[in-house]
């Protein structure tokens, strides 16, 4: 299990870069998470989103639908593509577990609700 140090924060990802456990998680990671994405800052916009995806999976352990988030957050209607270019962008910064399949295939066009894993 890799473990990435940045300024001073050590993180344990898996192989792909992911948080081995959600828990670990803090505004702090994510910045930290976020630069090494090449995401550079995170502003309070991208913060949103990444909360708002931290939040519906804590309490639906599912994927938010994208247009959601935005809609939730009061963003605009392509806000985490506009803002994080690629959606697993974002949910890695989110400290969320490395998602399976049925996410990446809802991230690469599918419009539904699907579990991680």
């Amino acid at each position: 299990m890799p473990v990435i140090e940045h300024k001073g924060i050590k993180i344990n990802v898996d192989d792909d870069g992911y948080l081995v456990n959600p828990k670990d998680w803090n505004e702090n990671v994510a910045r930290a998470l976020a630069e090494i994405e090449g995401m550079g800052e995170l502003t309070k916009d991208k913060m949103d989103i990444i909360t708002f995806m931290r939040e519906f999976f804590e309490k639906y352990q599912s994927f938010p639908m994208l247009g959601m988030v935005c809609k939730n957050i009061h963003q605009p209607q392509k806000c985490v593509t506009e803002q994080f270019i690629e959606p697993l962008k974002a949910w890695k910064i989110a400290g969320l577990s490395k998602p399976g399949p049925m996410v990446l295939g809802y991230i690469k066009g599918h419009s539904f609700i699907v579990k991680p894993g």
